[in-house]
């Protein structure tokens, strides 16, 4: 079979069609469908034709196609809650990670982009048959994936039957906190919260350790010698997603209620953000007035002109482990359900110091 003459696509021209890379190898459409899924039943020869053709058109095969021609997609969609929380960044680096070894590219869609569309971002992945869905952050109801779709929840504790859930311990985190601050010396801790189970959560770790100290059953003083008086927390939480101008509001209003808090902890490093702007405005300072930390470690965080101190949820860690789970998903559907917690740590910087 005669070759064609050269149509690579240039500026304006129409992309390379599967029926194009076939007449420029000299090989039916079929045999370059055996190609592309790498399939061993085709000769060394002819499959180096294929791809010399797909490299010379710069042919680009539709993901949709591949799954719709009965091959697997290798695809694996990812929806967040939002672009904007830097948390996902981490995440995205660690699921990479583990998929991409295996040969899988990662679609990723934002529930907050979609506001307002008719369809969820499932929608759109369940079209390219996706091999799997993660859903990064906590699951909501108009998020409904077909129960043979294989599903990881990374980072949320919301129980979704028979998803896998890879997440930060958020209730360790929260009493890691309260240990720092406690063992500064703090005792008038208050903290800033959302709507959000991480936030819930995290708030539940704080108290309950914060309790524990004040009733005598766990020592909180270490590093600092014996506390001036007993440990008590103060909160104060908005409606609302846990944003920088959540943690403004938030904070204001603790302070209104409670001014003789020395330390805050909030319930991300976005908010304590907004906390740090609050205390600025009323013209405290941090640390030397009222110490603050956040949580999850994000790039922000350590920058030097934040020097934030945070306590990092390990999240290139959650996205790894999720990535794994999905993978175990895929190969074993029926497998029961696991939740895997990692476990956070303190990371200490500028924002903390003795009371």
């Amino acid at each position: 079979m005669p070759i064609m003459g050269d149509r690579t696509p240039g500026a304006g021209a129409k992309p390379a069609t599967i029926y194009d890379v076939a007449a420029r190898a000299g090989v039916s459409k079929s045999l370059v469908s055996l190609v592309l899924q790498r399939s061993p039943r085709v000769s060394e020869q002819r499959r180096a034709a294929v791809l010399a053709a797909i490299q010379d058109l710069d042919y680009r095969p539709s993901t949709a196609a591949v799954a719709l021609a009965g091959t697997r997609s290798r695809t694996v969609g990812v929806v967040l809650d939002d672009f904007r929380n830097q948390w996902f960044v981490d995440l995205l680096t660690g699921l990479r990670e583990s998929l991409q070894g295996q040969g899988h590219r990662l679609v990723v869609a934002d529930r907050f982009l979609n506001t307002g569309l008719d369809a969820s971002p499932v929608e759109g992945f369940l079209s390219m048959r996706v091999e799997g869905i993660v859903i990064a952050g906590e699951p909501d109801a108009d998020v409904a994936v077909p129960a043979s779709m294989p599903l990881v929840v990374a980072g949320g504790r919301a129980t979704v039957p028979r998803a896998d859930t890879v997440a930060n311990d958020d209730r360790t985190g929260g009493a890691i906190a309260a240990d720092h601050l406690l063992g500064l010396g703090h005792t008038r801790i208050g903290f800033v919260g959302a709507g959000s189970a991480a936030s819930v959560e995290r708030r539940t770790g704080l108290e309950a350790r914060i309790a524990a100290v004040a009733a005598g059953r766990v020592d909180g003083s270490a590093g600092s010698g014996s506390l001036a008086a007993v440990p008590t927390v103060v909160a104060s939480v908005v409606p609302g997603d846990p944003t920088e101008d959540t943690g403004v509001r938030a904070l204001g209003a603790l302070l209104d209620a409670h001014p003789d808090v020395t330390a805050v902890f909030a319930a991300n490093d976005v908010m304590a953000l907004g906390a740090m702007s609050a205390l600025a405005e009323r013209g405290l300072r941090v640390p030397e007035d009222v110490s603050v930390i956040g949580y999850d470690d994000t790039p922000v965080a350590a920058t030097r002109y934040v020097g934030l101190t945070s306590i990092d949820d390990r999240s290139v860690e959650i996205g790894r482990g999720a990535g794994e789970r999905l993978l175990a998903r895929i190969a074993d559907p029926g497998a029961p359900a696991r939740e895997i917690l990692v476990e956070p740590r303190l990371v200490a910087r500028r924002t903390t110091a003795p009371r």
